[in-house]
C-alpha cells in the first residue's frame, strides 16, 4: 500500500478541505471534556475525528488490490432461510417467555448482524435486494408486535392520553371531543385511530396496532426507495437496514402516537423532495409533496416543525447551487445525475404560513400553541441558557457532591455510552457521507438537502441541549435524524469500500455488522417495555395487577375530576406508574411521591406496587429533584395507614379512620 503525498493532489478539493478542517475541529473539541462530563462530549468528538481521518486515508493511499472478500454463494444462499427460522425463533421466545427478555434482545442482534453482512459482503451476483429488504420489513415487524403482543395494555407514557382522546372522540362522534385540547388542530392520528376502531369493530387498543402499527414497520421502505434514487440497491437496501433497526424507530413503532405518523408522513415527504429533486417531475409528483405536508402539519407540532427544518435546507440548498457562494459547479454526472436545482420557494412559504395559521388556532394551556411554545421559549433564554449548561439547574459543586454521594459502578457509568453507541456509529458513516458528497464533482440539491438537514437537526439534538434550551424536546428528533443520517451513512460506507484498502474496509464493515444492530438493540430506547438495564431505566409498561389496579381505584374514587379533588387528598406513586393514574381519568391529581433518602413519605394518599421495590423506578427526594429508588412498601404505605384495596402486587392506603 503506498500513499500519495498531499501536494501532489491538484488542488485541495473542497471534500478534503472539510475532512482537514473536521481533524482539526475533532482534536479542538477534546477539552471540552474538562468543562463539563457528557456522553456526547465525550464521544462526538472521537467520531468525528475517525470518520475524517478515514477519508483522508481513502483519498491518498493507492493500491491497486480493491477485492473485497465476499461471502461463498452457499452462505449467501443458506443466509435467509437462516434468517426466517430466526425469526420464527423470536416469536416463539416472547410468547414462551411472556415479554421481550435480554435472550430475546441478543437473539435479535444475532438476526440483525446476519441481515447487515449479507447486505455488506455478498457478492454482486448473489446479491438479491428484494429478499434482503423482505428480511429487513419482517424483522422489523417482529421485534415491534412481538412487544405489543406480549404486553398488557399499551406501552408508554403518552399512548395513555391519546387513547382516551380518540375515546372521546369516539363518544362524542366528533371533534368536540378534544375541543380543548392541542390536538383539536392536529387530529389526523386521533381520527385514523376512531375510524379504524369501528371500521375494524375492535377496541381502541387493536385499533392503535392495526392502524399506526401497521404502517411504521411498513414505512422503512420509503427510506428504501429514497436512498435507490441516489445509489444502487445494494446501498438502499443497507441504508432500510440501519432505519429499521434504529432505536428510536422501534421505539415510536412499539409506542405509536402522533409522533410516529408525522414520522411515517416525514419519510413521505423526504422520499417525495428527494424524487422530485432527481427526475423531471410532473405536477403530480409536486401535489404528493404538498399533500404530505399538509398531512403532517395536521398530525402533530413536533413532527411539523422538523418537517420546516428539512423544508428550510433543501431552500438553502437551492439557493447554494443558484447563487453559487460556494462555486458548486456540477463537472461530472457519473454519480449523482446533473439537473437543475427546483425551487422550493412557493412550498415553504405556503408550509410555514400553514403552520402559523394552524398553531394561532390550536389551543394550549389557555392561550395559543404558538403564543405558548414562544413563551416558553422566550422564558428559557432569559433563565436557564447558557453554555455547557447541560443539566438545568444544576451547578458544578452539586454535580461533584452528586458523583460523591453515589459513586456509580462501573456498569452504571458504562449505561449512557451503550445507549448511545449505534447513534455513533451512524454518526460516524454519515460523516463519512457527507465528506463524500460535498465534492463539487458530487454536489448536487438532493444531496446536499440531506447533508444540511442532519446538520440542522444535529444542532437541535446535540447542539441546543448543551446550552440548556430544551424546548425543543431533543429526544422527538432522533426517529427523523435517523432517515437522512441512513442515507448518507450507507453513502459513507458504499464511499469507504469503494477506496479504502481492503484490509481496512474489511475491519471496518466487520465490526459495522458486529456491533451496530446490537447497540441499536440494546440502548434504551428499544427497550422500553422490558429494559436491558434494568436498574438504571424505569419499565414503561405494565403488568395485569398494575392495570387491575388502576382501574379498581377508578371505581373506588368514582374517577372524580382534578377539581373535585383537594390538595390534601392528591394521590402518590411512584413515576411513570403516577402517569396512567392520571391520563386513563382513574385519579386525575396523581403526582409521584416524596420518599426522603432512607425515609418515609409523608402523604395521606399512596400507592405502593411491588415493582417498586425491584424496578428502576422514580421518586422525588426531600429537594424535589427526580431519582431513581428502591423502597420498602413501609416507606410509602405507613403503618398509621389504612390499606383500602390490595391485589397482592398493589396496595392503594389512605388515612386510617383511627388516626383521624
Amino acid at each position: 500500500m503506498v500513499f500519495s503525498r498531499l501536494t501532489d493532489v491538484r488542488p485541495l478539493r473542497l471534500d478534503t478541505v472539510a475532512a482537514i478542517v473536521g481533524l482539526g475541529l475533532a482534536i479542538a473539541l477534546l477539552p471540552l471534556q474538562l468543562l463539563a462530563s457528557q456522553v456526547y462530549l465525550n464521544t462526538v468528538p472521537i467520531v468525528l475525528g475517525t470518520a475524517c481521518a478515514l477519508y483522508l486515508l481513502s483519498l491518498y493511499q493507492e493500491d491497486d488490490a480493491r477485492t473485497l472478500p465476499t461471502l461463498p454463494s452457499s452462505v449467501t444462499m443458506a443466509l435467509p432461510g437462516i434468517v426466517l427460522v430466526a425469526l420464527a425463533g423470536l416469536v416463539a421466545l416472547g410468547i414462551v417467555q411472556e415479554t421481550r427478555t435480554p435472550l430475546f434482545f441478543g437473539a435479535a442482534s444475532v438476526v440483525g448482524t446476519l441481515v447487515v453482512g449479507q447486505i455488506l459482503f455478498a457478492s454482486d451476483e448473489d446479491l438479491h435486494p428484494g429478499v434482503l429488504v423482505l428480511q429487513i420489513v419482517l424483522f422489523a415487524f417482529i421485534f415491534r408486535f412481538t412487544a405489543l403482543y406480549v404486553t398488557p395494555g399499551y406501552i408508554g407514557i403518552d399512548i395513555w392520553t391519546h387513547a382516551e382522546l380518540t375515546r372521546s372522540i369516539l363518544t362524542e362522534q366528533s371533534l368536540s371531543g378534544i375541543a380543548d385540547d392541542k390536538h383539536y388542530a392536529a387530529p389526523f392520528y386521533h381520527l385514523l385511530v376512531a375510524a379504524s376502531a369501528l371500521v375494524y369493530d375492535v377496541p381502541i387498543r387493536l385499533a392503535v396496532y392495526l392502524s399506526v402499527g401497521l404502517v411504521m414497520p411498513l414505512s422503512i421502505l420509503l427510506v428504501y426507495a429514497t436512498t435507490n434514487l441516489l445509489v444502487s440497491p445494494r446501498w438502499a437496501t443497507l441504508s432500510a437496514a440501519l432505519y429499521a433497526l434504529a432505536s428510536h424507530v422501534s421505539m415510536w413503532g412499539i409506542h405509536p402516537i402522533p409522533t410516529s405518523l408525522g414520522l411515517v408522513f416525514f419519510l413521505g415527504m423526504l422520499y417525495a423532495l428527494i424524487r422530485v429533486m432527481r427526475i423531471e417531475y410532473t405536477i403530480r409528483d409536486f401535489s404528493l409533496l404538498l399533500l404530505l405536508s399538509v398531512a403532517v402539519v395536521l398530525t402533530h407540532q413536533v413532527s411539523t416543525f422538523i418537517m420546516l427544518v428539512l423544508l428550510l435546507a433543501a431552500f438553502v440548498a437551492q439557493l447554494v447551487f443558484v447563487v453559487g457562494p460556494l462555486g458548486l459547479t456540477r463537472l461530472d454526472a457519473s454519480v449523482f445525475r446533473a439537473k437543475k436545482p427546483v425551487n422550493l420557494v412557493g412550498l415553504v412559504v405556503f408550509n410555514v404560513g400553514l403552520t402559523i395559521f394552524a398553531w394561532s388556532l390550536t389551543p394550549y394551556r389557555q392561550d395559543s400553541f404558538l403564543e405558548t411554545i414562544l413563551s416558553f421559549f422566550t422564558q428559557t433564554l432569559e433563565e436557564s441558557a447558557g453554555f455547557l449548561n447541560i443539566a438545568s439547574g444544576s451547578t458544578a459543586g452539586d454535580e461533584d457532591a452528586a458523583e460523591a454521594a453515589a459513586s456509580p459502578t462501573l456498569l452504571e457509568q458504562l449505561v449512557p455510552y451503550i445507549d448511545v453507541l449505534g447513534f455513533l456509529f451512524l454518526l460516524g458513516a454519515t460523516f463519512v457521507g457527507c465528506l463524500y458528497v460535498v465534492h463539487r464533482r458530487r454536489a448536487e440539491q438532493s444531496v446536499f438537502t440531506l447533508l444540511l438537514a442532519s446538520a440542522f437537526m444535529l444542532v437541535f439534538v446535540l447542539g441546543f441541549p448543551m446550552f440548556g434550551i430544551h424546548n425543543f424536546i431533543p429526544t422527538r428528533w432522533f426517529a427523523f435524524l435517523y432517515a437522512p443520517m441512513a442515507i448518507l451513512g450507507a453513502i459513507g460506507l458504499r464511499t469507504l469500500s469503494a477506496n479504502l484498502n481492503p484490509a481496512i474496509i474489511t475491519a471496518v464493515l466487520l465490526l459495522f455488522a458486529l456491533a451496530f444492530p446490537g447497540a441499536m438493540i440494546f440502548a434504551a430506547e428499544s427497550n422500553i417495555d422490558n429494559p436491558v438495564f434494568d436498574g438504571q431505566h424505569e419499565r414503561l409498561a405494565y403488568d395485569e395487577p398494575d392495570l387491575a389496579a388502576a382501574e379498581s381505584i377508578a371505581e373506588i374514587t368514582g374517577s372524580p375530576s382534578g377539581s373535585e379533588i383537594r390538595p390534601d387528598q392528591q394521590l402518590h406513586t411512584d413515576h411513570p406508574y403516577q402517569t396512567v393514574i392520571t391520563r386513563t381519568g382513574a385519579y386525575p391529581s396523581t403526582t409521584t411521591a416524596t420518599v426522603p433518602d432512607g425515609g418515609v413519605a409523608d402523604h395521606d394518599y399512596t400507592v405502593y406496587r411491588s415493582a417498586q421495590s425491584s424496578d428502576a423506578v422514580y421518586f422525588t427526594d426531600e429537594n424535589g429533584e427526580g431519582r431513581i429508588e428502591q423502597i420498602d412498601s413501609s416507606q410509602l404505605c405507613r403503618s398509621d395507614q389504612a390499606t383500602v384495596y390490595t391485589n397482592g402486587d398493589v396496595t392503594l392506603c389512605t388515612p386510617s379512620p383511627a388516626s383521624s
